[in-house]
């Protein structure tokens, strides 16, 4: 598993930066990353866009998105991450939803977890299905968004 340390060193090495939109996470991959000092060289920003409206007004999701797919998908993931990357002006744009639970919401059960990792020419999205209550959810889905940011890196 990759650190924020680790990936902080790598965007500074390409001169490279990262914002995310975060749902199911509400903040935490960008307070991991901001625990790393000297986070400001390679750390934009972000967004918490726990309610479905602000995925919209604040990260830049398609309202058509929303509507065809909901706010746990693929689809809104994506759109998560290129809306934060245009908007916060950053190499790297992160976009997390999912469930925490313990509840089901629109059929995605508890741990079922959408990460969208774009760089403007390229989104790929990750879907994980994470064991454990809500904090361990949470926790682990922003552990994903390092790995995965770091081998989106090379």
């Amino acid at each position: 598993m990759g650190s924020a340390a680790e990936l902080h060193r790598a965007l500074l090495f390409r001169r490279e930066t990262v914002a995310a939109a975060e749902s199911l996470t509400a903040g935490l991959f960008c307070a991991r990353l901001a625990e790393v000092p000297g986070a400001s060289a390679t750390l934009r920003g972000g967004v918490v866009v726990y309610a479905t409206d602000l995925k919209t007004a604040l990260a830049g999701v398609p309202a058509g998105v929303l509507a065809a797919h909901g706010p746990v998908s693929p689809e809104t993931a994506a759109a998560l991450a290129d809306g934060v990357r245009e908007r916060c002006a950053a190499t790297w744009g992160v976009g997390l939803t999912g469930v925490a639970g313990p509840d089901p919401v629109d059929g995605h059960g508890p741990g079922r977890v959408y990460l969208g990792l774009s760089d403007g020419a390229r989104t790929d999205v990750v879907q994980l299905d994470l064991p454990g209550d809500r904090a361990a959810v949470r926790a682990a889905a922003v552990d994903a968004a390092v790995d995965a940011l770091l081998a989106r890196l090379g």
